[in-house]
């Protein structure tokens, strides 16, 4: 089934876009597509291309990617359950190389996210849905990313939760 067609979409620098639609229009397979992890879910993009800074990256494995300057936050607060907040954000930095820059990453994503500052060595998996869902996009902030992809993210938080979520990423 096609779901996509004709789209086309251009993100400005310091810009955020928001993708309204209904369940199944297609939202989520968008980010897939954009993100190189379309194929991993039985999909394909049959024409078109997809670029990121000038450059085509259809067909690109997402591991590619990412070390290009994207970071896609999923739908459901995927998180690394078992490690610890500290050891999820550092996970957040494995492409990496630049220790200084991992350094003052790290120091923004906790002056950002004070909870993930007192929740250091907590286990993640333990955390409340909206501290994993702060936790999942400081992971993501930690690669150092030009563009961010957040799915859903204030699927299931509460109203007060999502606001304070939506002004740290303003």
């Amino acid at each position: 089934i096609q779901v996509l067609r004709g789209v086309s979409l251009e993100v400005q620098p310091g810009k955020i876009v928001t993708l309204l639609g209904a369940n199944g229009a297609g939202k989520t397979s968008l980010l897939r597509a954009v993100s190189g992890l379309l194929r991993f879910h039985r999909g394909s993009i049959p024409r078109g291309s997809v670029e990121f800074y000038g450059q085509r990256i259809e067909g690109l494995d997402a591991s590619v990617i990412v070390r290009r300057g994207m970071a896609q936050v999923m739908e459901g607060r995927r998180i690394f359950a078992e490690l610890t907040v500290d050891e999820n954000l550092r996970a957040g930095a494995y492409s990496r190389r630049d220790r200084g820059g991992v350094k003052s990453s790290y120091d923004k994503v906790l002056d950002l996210f004070p909870v993930m500052d007192q929740r250091r060595r907590q286990t993640a998996g333990y955390l409340s849905g909206g501290a994993q869902q702060m936790l999942a996009m400081a992971r993501a902030m930690m690669g150092a990313p030009k563009l961010m992809l957040l799915d859903e993210p204030s699927l299931g938080l509460a109203p007060l939760i999502i606001r304070g979520l939506f002004e740290q990423l303003d």
